[in-house]
């Protein structure tokens, strides 16, 4: 499986170390080509720089080393360029002092502000900022001195480009380490970090150009990251013989639905069938047949014991595991409802059904981790943050503040797949391995986007393929297909029915390739 790595700081580093105490690629080679490579995507994204006024943020780590070779090539191309040095010139070390002394025979100007008073004595007029002030490392607040450049910076109203990482930001977790860099670009080197692509970091790096800065390929697979960029090499579509039937492409139960939300269950069902799955079966409450049968009609219903309110009873119990046989995977949980009646069947039907299964919704609602415990099943969970935070005990705010951390234990310890939904949504699985995904856009913010989700994972898992792979598969569809609506029509008003009918031109592009 062709991936691309999201790495840690921690992961940055040792690929580093090895490179150059193991490798033997000295430091400052790194380096020179980590600058080189971001001066190219300077100029790729800010175009002709005739008559503009460049200035290099510096501080006095590796970030500000890259950063003077910037400036180095920058001057070569004929730019006029000057660096702020963010501290005194004898604070700097190893291959940053050394870039920094090539400075000079070039007649690039340095201005050394090493404390604030001495920062708003100059003039700071520019056009277009490069931040090489703090790289990858940072995990505590920006304060003092930084801080007050960092908001001089973002009030300028000056385009910025941030070299790694926009300084302030925490490379591991995508949130602003009190505050943050806004950047319009972003080259970042070897590989992306989690915070590229893991909101709200990803809106503060603008768009991120990855420099090839020399790591050996071995090396990388030695330190072994274990996040992930999710691409369509991270999973492998079931390309379908000429000679194939219905029964032959996967059957997959649905259950779902209540009185008002018979349209959550009829989308996971057609989703499904949008996803391959040659036959689906909706097990819904009796009363809401009728409906259901017109809203999805490629669909079998099966009609259900309900209590007087028409939600799923316990009762239904028998049924469903007579229904389930033949089946080669479920999906529950859309517009179920909170009954207490449904609740307990939701208990028993994880407590002992064999079969692979998607929850979601208030399948999800009516779950404990003891419950998680007790099933026999291999399981995909599709939280959003709120259920995530009921799942886990924690509050939704701490979920946010380090989602990977908190998908990663949740999946591990409980040994599930868990898509933690929401900008950059997070697929964690049993093994400790990361995938975060940057297909789908802000028009999925309406009514029903979780229910196609919940059944294109389902019908690819009805149809062979793997619990984990078919919720990387299904996530990435998913937010792809939305975003091909956003391309022609925009980013808001279209719907969860329209994004389950762009699956299968996905599905006929991804396999041809």
């Amino acid at each position: 499986m062709k991936t691309t790595y999201l790495l840690t700081a921690d992961d940055m580093r040792e690929m580093d170390r090895r490179t150059i105490e193991s490798f033997g690629i000295p430091g400052r080679v790194l380096m020179e080509n980590a600058g080189r490579g971001a001066t190219r995507l300077l100029l790729e994204n800010f175009g002709d720089l005739s008559g503009k006024k460049i200035a290099v943020l510096s501080g006095k780590g590796n970030n500000g080393g890259d950063g003077f070779v910037v400036a180095r090539y920058l001057s070569q191309a004929g730019v006029a360029v000057r660096v702020y040095l963010l501290t005194k010139r004898d604070a700097l070390t190893g291959d940053a002092a050394a870039n920094f002394a090539l400075l000079a025979p070039l007649k690039i100007p340095v201005i050394e502000i090493p404390d604030e008073q001495i920062f708003f004595q100059h003039e700071l007029s520019q056009d277009i900022w490069v931040d090489a002030i703090l790289g990858t490392g940072l995990s505590s607040d920006v304060k003092g001195y930084f801080k007050t450049v960092i908001e001089f910076v973002n009030a300028s109203g000056k385009p910025v480009f941030a070299i790694d990482i926009p300084s302030g930001l925490n490379s591991d977790t995508g949130q602003p380490c009190g505050i943050c860099i806004r950047a319009k670009a972003t080259a970042t080197f070897a590989y992306p970090k989690i915070a590229h692509y893991l909101y709200p970091g990803a809106a503060y790096c603008g768009k991120v150009g990855v420099v090839n800065i020399g790591i050996p390929n071995f090396i990388a697979k030695e330190v072994n990251p274990k996040q992930y960029l999710l691409t369509p090499e991270s999973f492998k579509l079931v390309r379908r013989q000429p000679d194939a039937h219905k029964g032959q492409t996967g059957h997959l139960l649905v259950i779902a639905g209540s009185p008002g939300k018979t349209g959550a269950a009829a989308m996971t069902a057609m989703s499904a069938m949008r996803a391959g799955a040659g036959l689906v079966t909706l097990g819904i409450p009796k009363s809401i047949n009728p409906i259901v049968e017109t809203l999805g009609i490629e669909a079998m219903t099966c009609p259900l014991p309900e209590t007087e309110d028409g939600a799923l009873d316990e009762s239904a119990y028998e049924k469903i595991m007579e229904l389930s046989q033949g089946k080669q995977a479920i999906a529950m949980g859309p517009g179920l409802g909170q009954a207490e009646p449904t609740r307990k069947l939701i208990h028993q039907i994880i407590r002992t059904s064999k079969i692979p299964m998607v929850i979601d919704a208030d399948a999800l609602n009516a779950l404990s981790a003891d419950i998680l415990k007790e099933r026999k099943a291999k399981a995909v969970l599709t939280p959003h943050p709120g259920e995530m935070a009921r799942l886990s005990g924690m509050t939704t705010a701490e979920i946010q503040k380090d989602r990977i951390a908190c998908a990663r234990k949740f999946a591990t310890e409980l040994n599930v797949h868990l898509v933690l939904k929401g900008a950059g949504t997070v697929v964690a699985h049993p093994d400790g391995k990361i995938f975060v995904n940057a297909t789908g856009n802000s028009g999925m913010a309406s009514g029903g986007m979780g229910d196609v989700l919940t059944g294109v994972i389902g019908g690819l898992m009805a149809q062979g393929m793997p619990a984990g792979e078919a919720a990387r598969a299904g996530v990435y569809l998913h937010g792809a297909a939305a975003d091909r609506l956003a391309e022609k029509i925009g980013s808001v008003g279209f719907l969860a029915t329209e994004v389950m009918a762009e699956i299968p031109k996905l599905f006929r592009e991804i396999t041809e390739r």
